[in-house]
């Protein structure tokens, strides 16, 4: 049986497959936690571990917020910079910052780029996915119309489905999405499970 792929989440819950990451949030944006973070990702003990971070996240920008934006831009430059030395993907915060988002990704472009919690417009959502960027929706997708939208045109070669911290269960999220989409479970899982694999590989463990 397929299992399910939840690629970010703040309620593990041991089932299926859920990502892990290692990032510092814009909300908490601070040079000092990134140097710490560097540190312990280039720990070679660490670094053997299976149970290591397999992407840096989430790290992003939100302008929504009272964390100033140029500390938050430094703390994003430092943590991409930090991906791209490792090879690891990045999981990302985007809240109406899109546009500078972007710019630093293209000026350092980690191996894979996933937008974690996507509630952008259907264009900014074709921006993304023109780059190979994937694209994560979760149960805040269902109270945006503009998510829906942008939702209905992801390929589902680079679509990813998660429960972020709500309650809602991953099951829930995958039946929902495949009812709007119009596609069976099942397809939608293993859809899913090979983006993972295609991203992470033996990363999981």
């Amino acid at each position: 049986m397929v299992p399910y792929v939840n690629i970010h989440t703040h309620r593990p819950t041991g089932r299926g497959i859920e990502l892990r990451t290692a990032g510092v949030h814009p909300w908490q944006a601070d040079l000092l936690k990134v140097e710490a973070l560097a540190a312990r990702l280039d720990d070679p003990e660490a670094a053997s571990r299976s149970d290591g971070p397999q992407a840096i996240g989430e790290i992003g920008l939100d302008y929504a917020c009272a964390v100033d934006r140029e500390v938050q831009l430094e703390v994003l430059k430092a943590q991409l910079g930090l991906a791209r030395r490792l090879g690891l993907p990045v999981v990302l915060h985007c809240v109406r910052a899109f546009e500078p988002l972007m710019r630093e990704l293209a000026a350092c472009e980690p191996r894979a780029v996933i937008f974690h919690g996507f509630i952008g417009s259907r264009e900014q959502a074709r921006q993304a996915l023109r780059r190979g960027y994937c694209l994560s929706f979760g149960p805040r997708t269902f109270a945006s119309p503009k998510s829906l939208d942008a939702l209905s045109e992801v390929p589902i070669g680079q679509l990813f489905l998660e429960t972020d911290d709500d309650p809602a269960t991953i099951e829930s999220i995958y039946e929902r999405v495949a009812a709007q989409r119009g596609i069976g479970l099942e397809e939608l899982k293993r859809a899913t499970r090979e983006n993972y694999e295609r991203i992470f590989g033996e990363q999981h463990g």
